[in-house]
């Protein structure tokens, strides 16, 4: 599967006051090239479901969005599990302001 990412900011048009935001977006990308709608549909449960399962808890505000393989409906579920939370801990290192790297995109 393919992981694509981005930090969310903050939103302060017209001068709303807004919370920082917080906690991962994520979302599911499964085109018709990946099946019929009974194998689309299969991917999309087989994700959400991981994703219930390894969701982190930390404050990192950012936009997911998942594209799975053809692949993803013959693997065991340990296995998507296991890379949706590999993918996870990626978008956290790469986001937290503890690691030093930057999130404003430059």
């Amino acid at each position: 599967m393919t992981v694509f990412y981005l930090p969310r900011a903050l939103d302060a048009q017209a001068g709303e006051a807004t919370a920082q935001p917080s906690g991962l977006r994520v979302g599911f990308t499964v085109g018709r090239a990946l099946g019929g709608a009974v194998d689309r549909n299969r991917m999309k449960r087989r994700l959400r479901e991981a994703v219930r399962m390894s969701l982190p808890a930390s404050g990192v505000a950012a936009d997911v969005v998942i594209n799975p393989k053809k692949s993803l409906l013959k693997i065991e579920f340990a296995e998507v599990l296991g890379e949706v939370r590999r993918a996870f801990g990626v978008v956290e290192k790469k986001l937290s302001p503890s690691s030093g790297g930057s999130t404003d995109g430059k």
